[in-house]
């Protein structure tokens, strides 16, 4: 007899992630490929070609529903997709559409709503009931967890610390508008756009070339040889996700913070940040500031297996 399963699709900023997961959580299969999220009308074409490969070739269980994660404004209660960003918006009533073409529920949630689920179901949520988890990648996102509930908002939009203005003297000006926002100095794509922007104001061994991304495995190792530049760009790195964190624990009061996203990969980052972290401050985060103990490639494909299977 086959295993009831829920078709998983997370669809990251790079990357889509399709598999099978079982009601409790766990992956028994994914495939990944390059993701199209230039607009939502291409991101949902990809989204069919996906599922309809997958059905066709790669069936393992019983599938009883489909759970989609996505980035963007997402309303996980009717099922819509209301934008990407607010330069990118078209409103798509994705559990409708995919489930009249697949007979099959449908529930979606946001990538970072979902990877919060994972953690509240299999990770710290454990231990607590009030944790924030925080994603740093490409960019910086995540989501607070107040007595077991996670806050969405009234309009689906709580949780985009991106835009906290984290250093007051900064004249980084930020895509919203404003200055000193922690995105565009602390993410994986801020740290290397300050490395382009700097790169003429320090000595480097980094090889820095026009219209190729800097990675943050590069710019850590440059920095444990103290390179000039490499040191000024991750210490405002570092500095400006301490302020964020600071500034969520004084308004949130927290007894966890747990990280994820590529930036993180390795523990290199989350160990150097604590020093900027001032112990009075986090007197209370009981369960410490730390990397998350949940596979950062698949925690948003779990927390959207086990959304979906909630909602049935």
């Amino acid at each position: 007899m086959q295993e009831n399963t829920i078709l998983t699709v997370d669809v990251g900023g790079t990357k889509i992630l399709i598999g099978e997961v079982s009601p409790s959580g766990d992956v028994l299969t994914k495939i990944k490929c390059p993701s199209d999220i230039s607009t939502q009308e291409n991101a949902m074409k990809q989204i069919y070609q996906v599922i309809d490969e997958y059905l066709e070739n790669h069936q393992i269980g019983n599938i009883i529903a489909i759970g989609i994660d996505m980035v963007g404004r997402v309303n996980n209660l009717d099922g819509i997709w209301y934008e990407i960003d607010p330069e990118n918006a078209q409103v798509i009533n994705v559990s409708k559409l995919i489930k009249e073409r697949y007979r099959l529920p449908c529930f979606i949630i946001n990538d970072l709503a979902a990877a919060t689920v994972a953690e509240k179901e299999l990770g710290i949520g454990t231990e607590t009931k009030n944790f924030i988890y925080l994603s740093i990648g490409t960019g910086i996102a995540g989501r607070i967890v107040f007595n077991g509930q996670i806050i969405l908002g009234k309009d689906y939009d709580a949780g985009e610390f991106c835009h906290m203005v984290v250093d007051s003297g900064s004249d980084v000006q930020c895509i919203c508008g404003r200055y000193s926002c922690v995105e565009p100095l602390a993410s994986g794509l801020g740290m290397s756009n300050r490395a382009h922007e700097l790169k003429n104001k320090y000595q480097s061994i980094l090889d820095i070339q026009t219209g190729k991304r800097v990675n943050g495995k590069e710019l850590f190792d440059a920095y444990d040889s103290n390179d000039p530049l490499a040191l000024a760009v991750v210490s405002q790195s570092l500095k400006a996700t301490a302020n964020m964190v600071m500034n969520l624990t004084k308004a949130v009061n927290p007894r966890a913070i747990r990280f994820g996203g590529g930036v993180l990969t390795g523990g290199w980052y989350i160990k150097h940040l604590q020093r900027y972290l001032d112990p009075t401050t986090m007197r209370f985060v009981k369960y410490g500031v730390k990397n998350s103990d949940l596979d950062a490639n698949l925690i948003a494909l779990q927390g959207c297996a086990l959304h979906a299977a909630q909602r049935l």
